[in-house]
Order: structure tokens, then sequence, then C-alpha cells
């Protein structure tokens, strides 16, 4: 049986922080503003994988209001729900998702945090995919205020 999830997230951007998607620094005058690092990608693929698996979502296991998670790495933290996933006896098959901002331009990372993901997802970098998209000038993606990310994960039972 193959079990599917989305993940969606955004945050605000803003300055004195830095900008993490996907678990790569990506150097820009503002960054996302949030409990964690605010890695907005990390975030989408963790609700996505907790989502396929019936675990509940990212707020359930690693609420922004504990101290602990206070910029808390969301590498580290999806490394933690792939593991809660092989507890559950449950593989990753793949991961697609989509990152919109206007700027800046993510095509030049997107091979490392491809990389990146793959490595945290302990998966082919294959079945990995990374996407951009702007929002064209329309709403809060489009008026550069903040970022969003979407994702898909499949999971099976077993490896």
């Amino acid at each position: 049986m193959s079990l599917v999830g989305i993940g969606y997230d955004s945050h605000r951007l803003a300055a004195g922080r830095r900008l993490v998607i996907g678990g790569v620094e990506i150097p820009h005058e503002r960054g996302l503003d949030g409990h964690s690092d605010a890695d907005v990608l990390a975030h989408a693929v963790i609700d996505a994988l907790l989502g396929a698996a019936g675990l509940g979502d990212i707020g359930a296991h690693f609420p922004d209001t504990d101290e602990h998670w206070r910029d808390a790495d969301s590498i580290q933290l999806l490394e933690a729900v792939v593991d809660m996933l092989a507890a559950e006896g449950l593989a990753i098959v793949n991961v697609d998702c989509t990152v919109l901002m206007e700027a800046p331009k993510l095509a030049p990372h997107r091979q490392a945090i491809r990389e990146r993901l793959a490595q945290a997802l302990d998966l082919d970098i294959a079945r990995v995919n990374v996407k951009a998209s702007t929002g064209e000038g329309i709403g809060f993606v489009g008026r550069g205020e903040g970022v969003a990310a979407l994702a898909v994960a499949g999971l099976c039972r077993g490896g």
C-alpha cells in the first residue's frame, strides 16, 4: 500500500534573519522569521511525511510554544521525523516540492538543496525533486513579503 501526504508552510521575510531553504543558507538581505530557523521547505516536507504516515503535523511534534525548539535547525527536525517513520515501519518513496518566492532566485541553489534534503531523507537524489516559482507580483509572495513551500511525499510499508 502506498501512502501520500501533502505539506505547506509559509513565513514572513524579516531583516536580521538568515534565509534557509531546504537546509541551505542563501545569501539575501532578509531571512525568514519564525521560532526555529523558519526553513519553509523543510517544514513543508516534514508535514507531507507526517501526513502520509497519519502522525499529525509539525506543530504536534515540535511546537513553537516550546523554547526547546527556538532557533532549531529544521533539517535536524526532518531527520527526527525520518527516524519516526522508520520506527513505524515506513519507508520514504519520494518527495516533490515547490518553493514560492520572488527573490532571490532559487535556481543557483537548487542542486545543493536537493542534495541536502536527499541526505536528510536518506534517499537517492533522483527521488527528491525541488521546483521554484514566483507569485507574479500577486499576494504576499508576489509582493516579496514572505516565502511559501508545498511538498508531496510518498511512503510505503517496509523497505
